[in-house]
């Protein structure tokens, strides 16, 4: 159950890494486990590190955490292009494929916006 006080990017990232788990099950289904299984880690990654970023310590910590889960997305991209361009499953994925381009979007805003708050503040 998800809390109500959190963002956007917690509630997006989490459903995208149920997404990912979904995909995950029928990619092993389909009797491919290589790269499901990265897909699994590195997209379930994103939400967990921007569960971290709400408990930051710092402002940095923060940038540090929420720039670890845009590293995770852009990842999970990699995987998901790689499903699709090398045609080694027979599922749509373009849903994912879009939903994750968001999250590198949102993730990639977040970092950059962050940098620039802390060098104006110093």
């Amino acid at each position: 159950m998800m809390m109500k006080n959190q963002g956007p990017i917690y509630i997006k990232s989490f459903e995208f890494a149920i997404s990912i788990i979904k995909l995950y099950k029928s990619l092993t289904g389909c009797n491919e486990f290589v790269i499901s299984k990265q897909l699994l880690r590195s997209g379930t990654a994103i939400g967990a590190n921007v569960n971290e970023a709400t408990a930051a310590e710092s402002r940095n910590d923060f940038k540090h955490k929420m720039s670890i889960a845009s590293k995770e997305a852009r990842e999970t991209l990699y995987w998901l292009r790689l499903l699709k361009e090398g045609e080694l499953v027979d599922l749509k994925i373009d849903h994912e494929l879009a939903d994750c381009i968001e999250l590198v979007k949102i993730l990639t805003s977040i970092v950059k916006t962050t940098t620039k708050n802390s060098t104006q503040k110093n």
